[in-house]
């Protein structure tokens, strides 16, 4: 509240801002940061506020950076959050354009005016960042006060760094502020609590470490803000993929802040963490484009199994429709699963039997396909059967088609381009097939939605007669771990092999990856969830001379 009082003087509360923001809705965000904010003051009684890194204009925002007028609305943004709030710091991130270029900038307001502004010294360019892009560094550290405690800010990628913090602490800061968008990935949250202590086990300083979270259509941000003592212990910790304001007490002992013990949220850990990530993510893809439902084809299988988890508990099923398309080849218990999950889950469900156009196709294709044997292209056929039908209801209801390939089946392009690949998310794109199969056994340790059946059951496309996936692919265990260290790790075919895999089956598997990179240019978006997803995280050329 900056007032001098003895008991304001012996005391200081900072409130985490742990919230959603939507990229491009300046005047949206800006509202929200005011609506936090006055609550924070009013409500919370707290002396500042900390907002997430670029929370104006939402993280990352792309290319909208390079628009002029993007920039008079962010302009139009920040002269709105002065002139609205009073009697609390603000401390805000958002992108500021000056003399020396574009910075990824974080300013303090104090009662309509700035009065200090940090900016973002190490630029993140690689993975999913491409900062340097847009940004242009600094090298200067930033340290104002609140209550008379100096306080020193950095910004995400800073905190990964030694120097920025260490600049801070040389500049006075007792206590250090970290605005973040940074984005999940299993196991993410212990590496951002083991970089943070690294950086007080050199600086003797308490770390405020605030997060943002939401989907953003590929990344997911799941916040878990946390504060850290100086001895390097979190005091507090905020729920998991969950907005909220968050105050954090602190107690002056020789005018030093010491952070009193707060809510301490168990983190997420294993399968609990992915699945809460994937239904984040698709429930964020789905509401933040206005679609009015989804819709999916449910074939008894695993992966489209989970795939209707997720959405239902994404959107809830009344926004859910899954249709069967059984094809001659279709087993009856794939079709008998297929209905129960739906019945389960409480979804609309429709049964559309392929095997009417799938006639046509063939009638219309004999000429050309005379003299010629049956092989994958009639299941193709089929698979884009299924497609055509899925886009018709997607396209007369308006519900999003979301589709069910996992990672293990898209990174060795066992999917059918304009079939099985065809719709506008894709929630299972970073899952490993094993992965999947986790993942459905949390599901149900919640509340069982999927039959066990769909779970043991041996995994088939049901394109051909007594098809299994094993007949094309090696068993999942082998191929996710190959496809583990080839694309996550970039291990080289012999480094794999001296991990105890078979030489032919190893080079059978990069041979697959390193062919279908055209199928994956054409793959709809999905939620990243592992440290190398195919799009953002992975680029590489579909046409190459390079081998291994």
């Amino acid at each position: 509240m900056n007032t001098t009082t003895a008991d304001q003087q012996s005391r200081l509360r900072l409130v985490m801002a742990q919230l959603n923001m939507m990229v491009g809705d300046i005047t949206g965000n800006a509202n929200k940061i005011i609506a936090a904010t006055r609550r924070a003051r009013d409500e919370l009684r707290a002396d500042a506020i900390i907002f997430t890194e670029l929370a104006l204009t939402g993280y990352p925002p792309e290319d909208l950076l390079l628009r002029p007028d993007f920039h008079e609305r962010v302009l139009r943004g920040m002269t709105e959050i002065r002139r609205q709030v009073r009697g609390i710091d603000v401390i805000v991130g958002y992108p500021r354009s000056d003399i020396g270029g574009l910075s990824n900038a974080a300013s303090v307001i104090r009662d309509g005016q700035i009065i200090a502004t940090y900016h973002k010294q190490h630029l993140p360019n690689y993975s999913v960042f491409d900062e340097k892009r847009y940004f242009v560094p600094d090298s200067l550290p930033c340290v104002f006060e609140i209550n008379g405690v100096p306080v020193g800010i950095t910004i995400c990628e800073d905190v990964w760094m030694p120097d920025p913090v260490a600049q801070a602490t040389a500049g006075g800061a007792r206590l250090v502020v970290n605005l973040n968008a940074s984005p999940f990935h299993a196991g993410k949250g212990r590496e951002r609590e083991i970089v943070v202590r690294q950086r007080i086990e050199e600086n003797g300083v308490p770390i405020v470490y605030v997060n943002q979270v939401g989907g953003q259509d590929e990344l997911v941000f799941d916040g878990e803000s946390f504060v850290m003592n100086a001895t390097g212990e979190v005091t507090q910790r905020a729920s998991a993929f969950v907005e909220g304001l968050y105050p954090v007490d602190f107690t002056l002992r020789d005018g030093r802040p010491v952070p009193l013990p707060g809510s301490l949220a168990e983190p997420l850990t294993g399968e609990q963490s992915v699945y809460h990530a994937l239904v984040l993510g698709v429930r964020d893809y789905i509401e933040k484009n206005r679609f009015p439902g989804v819709v999916l084809g449910l074939s008894g299988g695993i992966d489209s199994a989970l795939t209707l988890a997720i959405a239902v508990d994404a959107i809830g099923a009344d926004r859910v429709e899954a249709v069967m398309m059984p094809s001659r080849y279709t087993a009856a218990i794939s079709q008998q699963d297929a209905q129960a999950q739906a019945q389960a889950q409480g979804v609309a469900y429709h049964v559309i039997p392929i095997e009417p156009p799938f006639r046509v196709f063939l009638d219309s294709l004999a000429a050309e396909f005379a003299g010629r044997p049956p092989d994958v292209t009639e299941e193709n056929i089929q698979a884009r059967c299924r497609g055509i039908i899925l886009m018709a209801i997607s396209n007369k209801t308006g519900r999003m088609l979301l589709t069910t390939g996992n990672k293990s089946e898209v990174s060795v392009g066992y999917a059918t381009l304009y079939g099985d690949m065809a719709g506008g998310f894709a929630p299972l794109k970073d899952v490993p097939k094993t992965m999947v199969y986790r993942l459905a056994r949390y599901r149900n340790s919640i509340a069982p939605v999927i039959p066990e059946r769909v779970i043991t059951r041996p995994p088939s496309a049901e394109l051909a007669p007594d098809q299994k996936d094993e007949d094309t692919l090696p068993p999942y265990a082998i191929l996710d771990a190959i496809l583990e260290m080839y694309i996550e790790q970039d291990k080289s075919p012999e480094d794999i092999v001296a991990a105890g895999f078979g030489d032919a089956v190893v080079r059978r598997v990069i041979a697959m990856v390193n062919r279908n990179e055209y199928k994956r240019r054409q793959a709809p978006p999905g939620v990243r969830v592992t440290r190398r997803a195919f799009g953002r995280d992975r680029r590489y050329p579909i046409t190459s001379a390079y081998r291994y």
